[in-house]
């Protein structure tokens, strides 16, 4: 039985316009879209109506299971929880972020981390998920085990993106020592002395792996499919590694020269919503206003806070910053058509209905008032 959804009186926003009039949605699509009002359907006393937020890396997932300290929740139940503010933040198709090599940065371990792949594979199965749900696996490349551990989970049916990373000290996105510290010991509650041996264990095992271990997972993920994405790249020479190991995607880089280079390469460029909220980078890194400015910026990401994507894009167009399409595509078709998901993303007849309703006060952040995905009310 086919099923029709009316939205009039509202501000659609388009890939490059906003058009001020009427939506129809077919059986999960998009099926007309006219300026002016309509007699029949629901009135959204001028709303705007914006395509649902493709979301490429957030590591929220880990916060609703591991709540406190020593403390694990249910897999499904915080799943289930995490799902609940992602779909509620305007976000209609979320990968979430699992870590692969544990670097001695959290309590969870290789087992917690690929059952909780599988908990999303089921779930997504099951239909019980407001958004819909891929993994990216978040592979810490200086950790011995990081190879055995990718192997455990790349046959999960959910994976589609795996980014390459090294956190250790004196490089990419902790080039400062000093920012290093602030962050590390004071996370860790370590002393002066347990910090220094902390930090020499990670240069040393960096040293000993991470070459070795990025050109072994890139080979993985070209063999299975799966999308690579470099993380904090900071110099030229970040980069060229990365363009040699078929990288398509530069997230996070932490200079103006890296995410210039990455996007002169042809690479989409990927900064956290959560830096142009704040205004800049909590390490101390490159703004990513300052990359938008430069041309230098494709995609935004919420990172740490679900709701940044719709806030991020509605607080651009407020200051002038860009106008309101083009700050959207920073959260919708561009993660999209970097993620190869080209059913989505945009608010173009044919596609995927997924939507949000947005309701824009000035001076106030946006309220988000409906999400529909394929159709279906999930918000």
């Amino acid at each position: 039985m086919s099923s029709e959804l009316i939205f009039t009186n509202c501000a659609i926003i388009l890939h490059d316009e906003i058009v001020h009039g009427s939506m129809v949605v077919r059986d999960g699509k998009i099926a007309d879209i006219s300026s002016g009002a309509v007699a029949s359907g629901t009135d959204l006393d001028g709303d705007y109506v914006m395509p649902g937020c493709v979301e490429l890396h957030t590591d929220h997932l880990e916060t609703h299971f591991q709540p406190r300290p020593k403390v694990r929740w249910n897999m499904d139940a915080a799943l289930q929880a995490h799902d609940g503010q992602i779909a509620t933040s305007g976000i209609t198709t979320v990968f979430d972020a699992l870590r692969v090599g544990l670097d001695g940065d959290t309590e969870l371990g290789a087992a917690e981390m690929s059952a909780m792949a599988e908990t999303i594979s089921s779930a997504s199965k099951a239909g019980r998920l407001r958004a819909e749900h891929f993994i990216h696996l978040r592979c810490e490349v200086s950790v011995a085990d990081v190879v055995d551990h990718f192997d455990q989970m790349k046959g999960n049916d959910r994976i589609r993106l795996a980014s390459l990373m090294d956190h250790a000290p004196g490089q990419r996105q902790f080039v400062s020592l000093e920012a290093y510290r602030i962050y590390y010991q004071g996370k860790k509650k370590l002393s002066d002395s347990e910090f220094a041996a902390f930090s020499e264990r990670r240069i040393a095992e960096s040293a000993a792996n991470s070459a070795k271990n990025r050109r072994l997972i890139a080979e993985r993920c070209h063999a299975s499919g799966i999308s690579i994405a470099s993380h904090d790249d900071a110099t030229a020479e970040h980069v060229a590694e990365g363009l040699e190991l078929g990288i398509s995607l530069a997230e996070f880089p932490t200079t103006v020269s890296a995410a210039e280079l990455s996007r002169e390469a042809g690479l989409q460029v990927l900064m956290g919503a959560p830096n142009v909220v704040r205004g800049g980078s909590h390490s101390g890194n490159v703004s990513a206003l300052d990359l938008l400015n430069r041309g230098a910026l494709d995609i935004l990401s919420s990172d740490y806070v679900p709701f940044s994507l719709v806030q991020a894009a509605f607080l651009l167009a407020d200051k002038q910053i860009t106008d309101l399409a083009s700050a959207v595509r920073l959260v919708s078709a561009n993660p999209a058509d970097a993620a190869r998901l080209n059913d989505r993303g945009r608010i173009e007849i044919g596609r995927r209905a997924d939507l949000v309703r947005v309701r824009a006060t000035p001076g106030m952040p946006p309220f988000i008032a409906g999400v529909w995905r394929e159709g279906a009310r999930v918000a």
